[in-house]
């Protein structure tokens, strides 16, 4: 499965990397993994389509995770799910604004990382495939 890791921070790409490894549980596809360090970077991407997950930065600059994830879930047909690490546990509500579909707090935890990526796998893995890849996949860089 197709896995894009957000952010503007090479550390925290290899951070979330490291975490995910191979695959981020035995009982799911292995993950192919693609950092992206800017929002038209992602953008594109998402306009090809074929993203199976997304994990943003919610504190990637200029453009943070829980933006882009708030406008690719209103604009984006099909929407990949999205794993969103927020800089503190109070952010949670921010979190829930942006739509994203599980949440983990910075400092990054490789264990739950790995177990809320799985889950988003496994229920993406288990949707039915809807239309041609890059088919109403377009949002706009802001």
């Amino acid at each position: 499965m197709k896995v894009v890791v957000y952010s503007h921070d090479a550390d925290t790409r290899a951070g979330i990397r490291l975490a995910i490894g191979s695959r981020p549980a035995l009982d799911v596809p292995e993950a192919e993994i693609v950092e992206v360090a800017t929002q038209p970077a992602l953008v594109r991407l998402l306009d090809k389509g074929g993203i199976d997950v997304m994990v943003l930065d919610g504190e990637a600059q200029p453009a943070g995770g829980m933006g882009i994830s708030r406008q690719a879930k209103d604009e984006v047909y099909n929407c990949p799910p999205v794993l969103l690490i927020i800089g503190r546990p109070d952010d949670r509500w921010l979190a829930t604004w942006s739509k994203a579909d599980a949440v983990i707090s910075h400092p990054i935890d490789p264990v739950a990382l790995a177990r809320e990526l799985a889950a988003l796998m496994r229920a993406r893995a288990a949707a039915p495939a809807v239309g041609p890849a890059g088919h109403g996949h377009a949002i706009t860089a802001r």
